[in-house]
């Protein structure tokens, strides 16, 4: 096995300021859904700088790629490597000084921190084309956090092809991961994401006379407490599957019967054949339960990212390469967690895995989770995922899996 023996970690710890520059300054222009515009601006900037290849922008609106070729006699596999850009509609509260300039809009699960790897990611592999034999593909993707997501947009506009995509591979930062700790699952590592909608549809009228209606507020919350029988009864009990009830509304007034009422739920799951039972239990329940009441339920149900299933092989590599990076103590295989992630589509059409990068430090108050206002990174966890990754692609390159 060939391996990358150069001076990798002291030419990390020279980019790194600049790295957090980029992370920083992302920070503070954060975007939502597929319109980044400034974001995809200051990457492309960063791209030219850089001196990659082939750059290509406007794919699924604001995404782009663009390609490091390597220069080394050998295999001509193409490994692609992706980070997402696109940032939460959150009111940020964490005390920075590079807090979002952009009120209603917050980085609030690191993609700030993703681009910026990336690009660090770049600058190192444009450095050591000499070390390695066929092309990495760059992408940045928008919109990861809002169903059906970025990555299946690019997938359509044909991102891997031209060149043909042999292996995938994408990293995410992690709260609940010290720094310094690289965590990984092969096969499935996070969950089927799906939402539902349930309407149900009573009689309204004058909360003092309910023998006169049918109540749609008591319908829903039978419902809502039916729905978790089917954890509890009808899912095998090795298997896993959540079923959480979001949001419950109905009426204006306290002397008023509302004429129906509104559920929306989220549903995670791993298995396909646990996804079909569990969407059409979801049904029954609903509409079983909103009948004997003398209601009737409308089911909307929602297929959203699918479980990431990462190739046994891959990860394996991002394994033994976790190790040389963090130490063997430090590199983690993790329990299958029920997070969606868009990154699972780019899985269904190559080999590939998906990491997670420790920057949680308590001490430094760093320890908010992801998705709330006073979520940050610990600048430090962001050196060994910008190593872990270069490396990975460099040994893929050259020696396969």
């Amino acid at each position: 096995m060939s391996t990358v023996t150069d001076n990798l970690q002291s030419d990390i710890d020279e980019i790194m300021p600049g790295v957090i520059a980029d992370r920083r300054y992302l920070h503070t222009i954060p975007e939502i859904g597929m319109e980044l515009h400034d974001t995809a601006a200051y990457v492309l900037e960063r791209l030219k700088a850089i001196g990659v290849e082939d750059i290509k922008t406007g794919i699924a609106v604001t995404g782009m790629t663009a390609l490091v070729k390597g220069t080394k006699p050998g295999p001509d596999r193409v490994v692609m490597l992706r980070a997402d850009m696109d940032a939460l509609p959150i009111l940020e509260e964490t005390p920075v000084e590079f807090i979002s300039t952009r009120p209603g809009a917050m980085h609030a699960c690191g993609h700030d921190a993703h681009t910026a790897m990336l690009l660090g990611i770049a600058r190192l592999l444009m450095d050591r084309r000499d070390q390695f034999s066929g092309t990495v593909k760059l992408l940045f993707q928008p919109c990861e956090e809002i169903p059906p997501g970025g990555a299946k947009f690019m997938i359509e506009e044909g991102v891997l092809e031209h060149p043909h995509v042999d292996a995938v591979f994408g990293m995410h930062v992690s709260s609940d991961t010290p720094v310094g700790e690289i965590r990984f699952r092969p096969g499935a590592s996070s969950a089927n994401s799906d939402r539902v909608l349930i309407t149900v549809q009573g009689k309204g009228g004058h909360g003092a006379m309910p023998h006169e209606s049918i109540d749609p507020v008591i319908t829903a919350a039978h419902i809502a407490i039916a729905l978790q029988t089917i954890v509890a009864r009808n899912l095998d009990p090795v298997d896993s599957a959540v079923i959480t009830v979001g949001k419950l509304a109905a009426g204006e007034a306290n002397n008023v019967i509302p004429d129906t009422a509104e559920m929306k739920l989220t549903v995670r799951t791993f298995l396909p054949e646990t996804r079909a039972m569990v969407k059409e239990r979801i049904h029954t329940l609903a509409t079983s339960v909103a009948a004997a009441f003398g209601a009737t339920a409308n089911v909307e149900y929602s297929e959203g990212y699918p479980s990431v299933i990462n190739d046994v092989a891959c990860t394996a590599l991002v394994e033994a390469v976790a190790q040389e990076v963090c130490g063997p103590e430090h590199a983690v295989q993790e329990k299958a967690q029920m997070g969606g992630e868009d990154f699972s589509y780019f899985l269904q059409q190559r080999p590939g895995a998906f990491f997670y990068v420790g920057t949680r430090r308590e001490e430094n108050g760093i320890a908010w989770g992801h998705h709330h206002p006073r979520f940050d990174v610990n600048e430090d966890g962001l050196a060994y995922g910008i190593e872990t990754m270069s490396r990975v692609a460099m040994r893929y390159l050259n020696d396969g899996v």
